[in-house]
């Protein structure tokens, strides 16, 4: 555990015994960790969560029990397959709630909204939608309708736009056509 700069540790399928150890959170900058397919047996040291760096871990396939511990790294980990092979685990992300956890309920799905539901937002999403295009495309209008000057303004702007389009068209074309000719007539 001395090995503070060490980034990938693969020890699957070893048939390691024992239990992982407590100050395995002492090595900073690990990014995968696989301790799967071995003999691994009691709790899962909490000081795993303080591996801030790690973006994979498998804890598969062996003899874990207890709870696994919640902190900021292990909750961007949500897969369950993860822990899948030990069956004496419990907590989140496994359905499996941990005594004395009062009615535990799965950690919602970021697809699923949350707590609220998708039909009421839905609901409400189309209930502001029809008041905001009338207010906004009404308040365009009406300061158009009202404002002579800058309804000239942007009749103007669009008339110029318009203009410079059919410039640019134009001078394209007897370009492609003056081109044509030429290479028609060689």
């Amino acid at each position: 555990m001395k090995l503070t700069g060490l980034r990938f540790l693969n020890l699957s399928g070893n048939q390691l015994a024992g239990k992982i150890p407590q100050n395995i959170g002492g090595l900073e900058l690990l990014e995968s960790l696989d301790l799967s397919l071995n003999q691994l047996s009691g709790d899962i040291p909490i000081s795993i969560s303080n591996l801030t760096s790690l973006e994979r871990l498998n804890l598969s396939h062996n003899h874990l029990s207890g709870r696994i511990p919640s902190g900021n790294q292990l909750q961007t980990l949500p897969d369950p397959s993860i822990y899948i092979g030990n069956p004496n685990l419990c907590g989140s992300p496994l359905p499996v709630p941990c005594p004395g956890d009062e009615a535990s309920q799965p950690i919602p799905s970021p697809s699923s909204g949350g707590d609220e539901d998708n039909g009421t937002n839905m609901i409400w999403f189309y209930m502001g939608l029809g008041p905001g295009f009338v207010a906004g495309f009404w308040g365009l209008m009406g300061v158009l309708f009202l404002k002579r000057s800058w309804r000239i303004a942007l009749f103007r702007f669009f008339d110029d736009i318009w203009d410079w389009l059919y410039v640019k068209v134009s001078v394209k074309l007897s370009k492609w056509r003056g081109c044509r000719a030429r290479t028609t007539t060689v």
